[in-house]
């Protein structure tokens, strides 16, 4: 029997890995659960080498655990020739024995934020919106241990703080649908290589090189000098630091929302006392998950305005009320924040 080729085993263990993956080890929103087609996922499939090889990872590997596996591709619209494109992924999905198969055209413009910032909110909401279209509570992504370390460097070079270190989770859930990252720990050389084992030809997106991009400068740029300088194990490191700061974020973001629940008043605002004795750097992550909480929107939602929220508790000089993202009012009366 022939060997199968180290890049292609790679990727299958890691889709293997991800699957078997109780669905209740990540926290769930409260509520009821949406109705779902017992052990479906989609593939998110942009025809590049990274998602062209979990997609043919997963319809090898989904079968075998019993797992319906589709296929979602989206066209952002943003290049000629992006439809194109994108209805030959499906028509490569439907003949690999990917069902259900679906094409998701999305309009970016307009939105807020940079260009990749409004391409990916796009993109994130067909693919949720696709997961409650065909009954799927997981939808698996194709981002690798060569994004995450990029990842990590731009968040590096905002000043971003541990939440932004700690890079792309490996799962995340938005709309009571898991997003997944299987190859987190698989290498972009090992998406490519298993591509040409298989036969399969990968589509390199010319944004991925376009120096008006940020990520693109990184990954062109940055990365490679890093790894001349300091060696090829800076990318696996970089993903590792990730790692590392998302346990520890998390564990701190559980005592955060145990103080949270500590500090609340019957008015629904909270006790300055109660944040006012707490360590600087749990009540910086109280404050940012109220304020999530009042309805600021996480991406908007910066260091400025936490440090303005905890100006309002620890160098309260009879100010006036901060604001949040959203035009979300909050202000203190006596020993007390509320909003509105």
């Amino acid at each position: 029997m022939a060997t199968l080729a180290a890049p292609v085993a790679a990727v299958r263990l890691a889709v293997r890995r991800a699957l078997d993956r109780p669905v209740d080890a990540d926290p769930a929103p409260p509520g009821p659960a949406p109705e779902r087609a017992a052990g479906r996922v989609l593939v998110a499939c942009s025809g590049g080498a990274d998602s062209l090889a979990l997609a043919a990872a997963a319809v090898f590997v989904g079968p075998r655990r019993g797992v319906d596996v589709g296929l979602v591709t989206v066209d952002h619209g943003l290049q000629a020739g992006s439809a194109r494109r994108a209805q030959d992924v499906a028509d490569w999905a439907r003949k690999a024995g990917f069902a259900p198969v679906e094409v998701a055209t999305v309009e970016v413009a307009g939105r807020p934020g940079g260009p990749e910032a409004a391409a990916r909110d796009a993109r994130y909401e067909a693919l949720v919106a696709a997961a409650h279209r065909h009954r799927a509570g997981t939808v698996l992504l194709g981002h690798t241990r060569d994004d995450q370390a990029e990842t990590v460097l731009l968040a590096l070079a905002r000043g971003a703080g541990p939440r932004g270190l700690a890079g792309m989770p490996a799962v995340r859930r938005l709309d009571g649908i898991a997003l997944c990252r299987p190859l987190l720990d698989v290498t972009r050389a090992q998406t490519r290589a298993a591509c040409a084992v298989l036969g399969l030809t990968p589509w390199d997106d010319p944004h991925n090189t376009d120096p008006s991009y940020a990520r693109a400068r990184v990954r062109s740029d940055l990365l490679p000098a890093l790894v001349e300088a300091l060696g090829p194990g800076v990318v696996g490191n970089l993903a590792r630091t990730a790692a590392l700061v998302a346990a520890d974020t998390a564990a701190l973001d559980a005592l955060a929302a145990d103080h949270l629940t500590a500090a609340r008043d019957p008015s629904g605002g909270l006790r300055v006392a109660a944040l006012a004795a707490l360590p600087a750097a749990l009540r910086g992550r109280v404050l940012h998950a109220w304020a999530r909480e009042l309805g600021a929107a996480p991406a908007a939602l910066s260091h400025r305005h936490v440090e303005a929220l905890d100006a309002l508790i620890t160098a309260w000089r009879g100010q006036g009320p901060t604001f949040l993202p959203g035009g979300i009012r909050v202000a203190r009366h006596g020993g007390h924040l509320g909003a509105g």
